[in-house]
Protein backbone atom coordinates (compact mmCIF):
# COMPACT_ATOMS: atom_id res chain seq x y z
CA UNK A 1 0.00 0.00 0.00
CA UNK A 2 2.78 2.25 0.66
CA UNK A 3 6.48 2.12 0.71
CA UNK A 4 8.96 4.57 3.32
CA UNK A 5 12.04 5.68 1.70
CA UNK A 6 15.68 7.53 2.91
CA UNK A 7 16.01 10.59 -0.05
CA UNK A 8 19.45 11.90 -0.09
CA UNK A 9 19.03 15.30 -2.39
CA UNK A 10 19.58 18.62 -3.28
CA UNK A 11 17.09 21.41 -2.64
CA UNK A 12 16.17 24.34 -5.09
CA UNK A 13 18.98 27.01 -3.52
CA UNK A 14 21.57 23.98 -3.21
CA UNK A 15 20.69 22.95 0.31
CA UNK A 16 21.66 19.07 0.93
CA UNK A 17 18.87 17.30 2.63
CA UNK A 18 18.18 13.81 4.13
CA UNK A 19 13.86 13.73 3.94
CA UNK A 20 11.98 10.50 4.82
CA UNK A 21 8.76 10.03 2.19
CA UNK A 22 6.27 7.77 2.74
CA UNK A 23 5.39 6.53 -1.03
CA UNK A 24 1.87 6.00 -2.04
CA UNK A 25 -0.37 5.22 -4.97
CA UNK A 26 -2.44 8.05 -4.57
CA UNK A 27 -6.29 8.01 -3.46
CA UNK A 28 -9.64 8.93 -4.66
CA UNK A 29 -12.18 11.04 -2.94
CA UNK A 30 -15.54 11.01 -3.76
CA UNK A 31 -18.26 13.73 -2.93
CA UNK A 32 -21.36 12.11 -3.15
CA UNK A 33 -23.88 14.73 -3.58
CA UNK A 34 -28.10 14.21 -4.47
CA UNK A 35 -30.30 16.20 -6.58
CA UNK A 36 -31.37 18.04 -4.25
CA UNK A 37 -27.84 18.92 -2.60
CA UNK A 38 -27.47 16.79 0.50
CA UNK A 39 -24.06 15.42 0.51
CA UNK A 40 -22.92 11.41 1.95
CA UNK A 41 -20.75 11.56 4.66
CA UNK A 42 -19.33 7.84 5.70
CA UNK A 43 -18.68 7.49 9.60
CA UNK A 44 -15.99 5.25 10.65
CA UNK A 45 -13.23 4.55 13.32
CA UNK A 46 -9.65 5.72 12.49
CA UNK A 47 -7.04 4.08 14.62
CA UNK A 48 -4.61 6.88 14.20
CA UNK A 49 -7.48 9.16 15.20
CA UNK A 50 -8.26 6.78 17.97
CA UNK A 51 -11.71 8.21 16.93
CA UNK A 52 -15.03 7.52 14.79
CA UNK A 53 -14.57 10.26 11.79
CA UNK A 54 -17.23 11.55 9.49
CA UNK A 55 -15.51 11.30 6.17
CA UNK A 56 -16.00 11.34 2.46
CA UNK A 57 -15.78 8.25 1.29
CA UNK A 58 -12.30 7.73 -0.15
CA UNK A 59 -10.11 4.55 -1.06
CA UNK A 60 -6.44 3.73 -2.58
CA UNK A 61 -5.95 3.28 -6.14
CA UNK A 62 -4.85 -0.06 -6.43
CA UNK A 63 -2.39 -1.37 -9.46
CA UNK A 64 -3.12 -0.48 -12.52
CA UNK A 65 -6.17 1.42 -11.46
CA UNK A 66 -6.91 5.15 -12.88
CA UNK A 67 -8.31 7.01 -9.88
CA UNK A 68 -11.81 7.77 -11.38
CA UNK A 69 -12.11 3.66 -11.42
CA UNK A 70 -10.97 3.52 -7.89
CA UNK A 71 -13.57 6.66 -6.65
CA UNK A 72 -16.41 4.02 -8.53
CA UNK A 73 -14.97 1.26 -6.55
CA UNK A 74 -15.27 3.05 -3.27
CA UNK A 75 -18.44 4.44 -3.62
CA UNK A 76 -19.87 0.89 -4.04
CA UNK A 77 -18.16 -0.18 -0.82
CA UNK A 78 -18.62 2.19 1.45
CA UNK A 79 -22.10 3.15 0.47
CA UNK A 80 -23.91 1.19 -1.99
CA UNK A 81 -24.54 4.23 -3.86
CA UNK A 82 -23.65 4.26 -7.55
CA UNK A 83 -23.24 7.35 -9.77
CA UNK A 84 -23.60 7.89 -13.78
CA UNK A 85 -22.42 10.78 -13.76
CA UNK A 86 -18.68 11.54 -12.41
CA UNK A 87 -16.73 14.86 -12.37
CA UNK A 88 -13.16 15.47 -11.55
CA UNK A 89 -13.08 18.92 -8.50
CA UNK A 90 -9.49 18.66 -7.65
CA UNK A 91 -6.13 17.27 -6.95
CA UNK A 92 -4.35 17.76 -3.76
CA UNK A 93 -1.74 16.74 -1.75
CA UNK A 94 -2.38 16.00 1.89
CA UNK A 95 0.83 16.55 3.57
CA UNK A 96 3.55 16.94 1.09
CA UNK A 97 6.07 17.36 3.75
CA UNK A 98 6.48 13.66 4.74
CA UNK A 99 3.75 11.52 2.78
CA UNK A 100 3.91 11.44 -1.74
CA UNK A 101 0.25 10.77 -1.83
CA UNK A 102 -1.91 12.46 -4.51
CA UNK A 103 -5.71 12.66 -4.00
CA UNK A 104 -7.96 13.50 -6.47
CA UNK A 105 -11.42 14.49 -5.65
CA UNK A 106 -14.76 13.45 -7.77
CA UNK A 107 -18.14 14.77 -7.60
CA UNK A 108 -20.57 12.04 -8.37
CA UNK A 109 -24.25 13.21 -9.03
CA UNK A 110 -27.19 10.92 -10.62
CA UNK A 111 -26.76 8.78 -7.29
CA UNK A 112 -28.77 5.63 -6.69
CA UNK A 113 -28.76 3.26 -4.14
CA UNK A 114 -27.48 -0.41 -3.75
CA UNK A 115 -26.02 -3.15 -1.61
CA UNK A 116 -22.41 -1.82 0.57
CA UNK A 117 -19.45 -3.71 0.11
CA UNK A 118 -17.78 -2.76 3.09
CA UNK A 119 -14.15 -4.84 3.59
CA UNK A 120 -14.07 -7.06 6.45
CA UNK A 121 -12.83 -5.21 8.77
CA UNK A 122 -14.67 -1.94 8.03
CA UNK A 123 -18.04 -1.25 10.29
CA UNK A 124 -19.00 2.24 8.18
CA UNK A 125 -22.69 4.36 8.59
CA UNK A 126 -23.47 6.27 5.82
CA UNK A 127 -25.75 9.38 6.28
CA UNK A 128 -26.23 12.56 3.88
CA UNK A 129 -26.33 16.03 5.48
CA UNK A 130 -27.38 19.63 3.87
CA UNK A 131 -24.26 22.17 3.08
CA UNK A 132 -25.92 24.04 6.17
CA UNK A 133 -25.34 21.04 8.56
CA UNK A 134 -21.83 20.39 7.35
CA UNK A 135 -20.87 23.93 7.61
CA UNK A 136 -22.03 23.85 11.17
CA UNK A 137 -20.13 20.36 11.52
CA UNK A 138 -16.67 21.83 10.19
CA UNK A 139 -17.16 24.68 12.82
CA UNK A 140 -17.86 22.84 15.35
CA UNK A 141 -14.90 20.17 15.25
CA UNK A 142 -17.06 17.11 13.98
CA UNK A 143 -15.77 17.18 10.98
CA UNK A 144 -12.04 17.10 10.81
CA UNK A 145 -10.70 14.65 8.51
CA UNK A 146 -8.37 16.91 6.23
CA UNK A 147 -9.95 15.23 2.78
CA UNK A 148 -13.32 15.62 3.47
CA UNK A 149 -12.85 19.70 4.79
CA UNK A 150 -10.78 19.94 1.66
CA UNK A 151 -13.48 18.34 -0.22
CA UNK A 152 -16.31 20.44 1.18
CA UNK A 153 -14.94 23.61 1.38
CA UNK A 154 -13.90 22.94 -2.48
CA UNK A 155 -17.51 22.58 -3.29
CA UNK A 156 -18.61 25.51 -1.25
CA UNK A 157 -16.62 27.68 -3.14
CA UNK A 158 -16.66 26.60 -6.58
CA UNK A 159 -18.56 23.60 -6.98
CA UNK A 160 -21.67 24.67 -9.08
CA UNK A 161 -19.94 27.65 -10.73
Amino acid sequence: MFSVWRHEAVEPGGMRVTRDVVHHHGSAVILPRFSDGRIVLVRQYRLAAGAELWELPAGTVDEGETPLQTARRELAEETGYRSSKWRKLAAFYPSPGIIAERMTLFLAENIRPGAARPEADERIAVESFAMRALLRMMRDGEICDAKTLVGLLYWRQWGER
